[in-house]
């Protein structure tokens, strides 16, 4: 391995790049910065995760010297927020012993905060397309003296359409300068974008000679399983024995949501980042997986090319991406800095025919997943998962409803009190019959002429007159105060009397 200092890197940057454990250079850094800090126009193609970025980023830092004027003198245009943020981070690292000055411009977040650093005299901007193009047409945004221009992520951009802004962004950047295109894969488009707008590149692809077209420190799995079997399948992936961070891919932002909802609910520490979060929320989650608060971030392939976690030992497309670019860079996110991953994809019935197209493109030897289920015993000995686990990890005990019995009353008196309370409840309950006169329901056990029976006059003799039914013991109010509602009915009638039976049931 060569160090940074063997490749004439400063010795700031090197210190830089030591106080975060970097000290050897990768394949793509050897080669790109012994060309790049001289002024070469580079064309630089490697997988991702290999590098790239400090490959074109200590050139970069390096040419504008320790103490650089103030204004926008190097420009590095990424496809995504979650690039940009993540290049930023990098570029303000290798700046942190120089008095350059960093800015990220992209989309989602207040102008007003990029301006200000922008007139503060920012040197670097990383910034997105179309955020770019708005600052410039504002005029807030000059660079007319940035000398150094970046393209990361070529054939992303391609794919999301922002070749139109990048011949914009060439046009208001000085025609002599020193440009760096990095990309994974090398498209017809972008190599037509390099021959008009480099001079005399030259082409670097950083590729082991013996290796694939993946990665070969990347174990691929692909399985073919049911789409209402997948939740229980990746809850028990995610139980697999030395599983560290761990990115799933969904194709729609809705399908993220609803995995995140169900993940959490099934014990998992998750999170998400897709198009319907604010780029707050983006960025907090995003945060939270790298620095280990969640171990699970679900995405839609608007983060694939941000997520530069070196520790995520697991990849898992819930669903199969569309093309074989797609899920080089999806798989990417795992076996980061030389370490090894596992990439899982799960294809749908409906979807074999786009696994095909990925098999025969990548040279996998694959051409019919397994059919899976989450009780496949090969599931277990792929992943190394134990044997027994189940779909939901240990959490705290829900709320139980307990029954309780009721208390036994202590005295006589309590077992009276309490069922005369049931038999009022009882009574206003009963149901009247058609025979029944007004105020008949009031003395349980009346007969169809209202007299209370036998026995119930001895229950009623037995309880006395304290609290017992439903009136005051004087036998004209009730408790609150008001009249008898036999007697209120009958004044609503107009008066007069409801029978001889109605007045001993109510007690007239």
């Amino acid at each position: 391995m060569t160090t940074f200092a063997e490749l004439g890197v400063d010795q700031d940057i090197v210190d830089a790049l030591a106080s975060k454990g970097i000290v050897d250079a990768f394949p793509i850094q050897e080669q790109t910065i012994p060309l790049g800090l001289p002024g070469q126009d580079i064309i630089g193609q490697a997988k991702t995760g290999t590098g790239k970025t400090f490959g074109f980023g200590i050139p970069v830092v390096q040419r504008l010297g320790l103490d650089p004027e103030h204004g926008v003198k190097a420009l590095i245009v990424v496809p995504t927020r979650e690039l940009a943020v993540q290049v930023y981070e990098d570029m303000d690292m290798l700046t942190q012993n120089r008095s350059t000055s960093v800015v990220a411009i992209y989309g989602g977040k207040a102008y007003e905060g990029q301006i200000e650093q922008l007139k503060a005299g920012a040197q670097i901007v990383v910034g997105t397309p179309g955020r770019l193009i708005d600052l410039a047409g504002q005029r807030l945004l000059d660079l007319s003296n940035a000398t150094e221009v970046v393209l990361d992520e070529a054939d992303k951009m391609l794919d999301l359409g922002f070749l139109p802004d990048i011949e914009k962004i060439f046009q208001k950047v000085p025609a002599v300068r020193h440009t760096q295109l990095f990309s994974a894969t090398m498209p017809g488009p972008i190599v037509a974008l390099a021959r008009r707008f480099m001079t005399n590149p030259i082409h670097i692809r950083a590729n082991d000679p013996d290796e694939g077209l993946t990665q070969a420190n990347i174990k691929h799995l692909v399985y073919r399983a049911h789409s209402l079997d997948k939740d229980e399948v990746i809850s028990r992936i995610l139980q697999a024995e030395g599983r560290g961070k761990t990115v799933i891919f969904t194709r729609t932002k809705r399908a993220a949501q609803r995995l995140v909802d169900e993940l959490s609910d099934r014990g998992f520490n998750a999170g998400a980042v897709h198009g319907d979060m604010s780029q707050e929320a983006r960025e907090r989650s995003m945060a939270g997986f790298k620095a280990g608060k969640k171990d699970v971030l679900i995405a839609t392939d608007v983060a694939a090319r941000g997520i530069d976690v070196d520790d995520v030992t697991h990849v898992i497309n819930h669903t199969i991406p569309d093309d074989e670019k797609t899920y080089l860079h999806r798989a990417g996110r795992t076996g980061r800095a030389g370490k090894t991953g596992i990439a899982v994809t799960f294809v749908d019935w409906e979807d074999l025919h786009k696994w095909a197209l990925i098999n025969r493109a990548l040279e996998f030897g694959q051409p019919e997943p397994v059919e899976t289920y989450s009780s496949s015993p090969h599931l277990f000995e792929d992943l190394d998962i134990p044997a027994g686990t189940k779909g939901r990890i240990a959490t705290a005990p829900k709320t139980q409803t307990i029954r309780t019995q009721r208390a036994q009353p202590a005295s006589a008196s309590d077992a009276a009190a309490e069922g005369t309370a049931e038999a009022g409840s009882r009574r206003r309950r009963r149901r009247r019959s058609g025979q029944e006169r007004v105020g008949a329901t009031f003395a349980e056990g009346a007969d169809a002429a209202g007299a209370p029976s036998t026995a119930d006059s001895g229950a009623a003799a037995e309880r006395g007159t304290d609290g017992a039914g439903t009136h005051d013991g004087a036998g004209r109010e009730h408790h609150d105060g008001k009249p008898a509602a036999a007697r209120r009915r009958r004044r609503r009638r107009g008066g007069g009397g409801g029978g001889s039976a109605a007045g001993a049931a109510a007690g007239v």
